[in-house]
């Protein structure tokens, strides 16, 4: 693999702890959630952080996508919801649901746009097979 970047950070303290970049740009307490027997406090956690890496990097995916069949995306939008759970064995596990917003175009073609930014994400690729990814097609209602 030839790099084009790497991006660096480091976690003292676990989800209880301080995540910094090593350019000092992202520098954010970490709390665990209320709803895994942490406090809850207004600090993010490594889901959100995930959510927000993978919205990011598909949307990009799906702008690559949209320019190659030439189709305006709009004021598109990418959410990412990261669910953090576990399997039957008791072991945690991630699952994620994207939820693309794509104004004025059919479902045929943001159905396709969809699809093949899920094959060219990084963070798509990464995840295959690993984690169940489920991939919504949000169109205005008239449409």
């Amino acid at each position: 693999m030839k790099t084009l970047y790497t991006g660096v950070a480091t976690t003292t303290g676990g989800r209880e702890g301080n995540v910094r970049s090593d350019d000092g740009i992202l520098d954010l307490d970490l709390s665990m959630p209320k709803a895994m027997g942490g406090k809850g406090a207004e600090k993010t956690n490594p889901e959100q952080l995930f959510a927000a890496g993978y919205s990011a990097c598909y949307g990009s995916a799906l702008q690559v996508v949209a320019k190659k069949h030439k189709v305006d995306l709009g004021d598109f939008s990418v959410t990412a919801s990261v669910e953090l759970g576990t399997t039957e064995e008791g072991d945690l596990q991630l699952s994620v649901v994207l939820d693309s917003y794509i104004p004025g175009v059919d479902v045929e073609t943001g159905e396709k746009l969809v699809n093949e930014a899920h094959e060219i994400c990084p963070y798509s690729r990464a995840t295959r097979d690993n984690i169940d990814v489920t991939l919504n097609l949000m169109l205005d209602e008239d449409e």
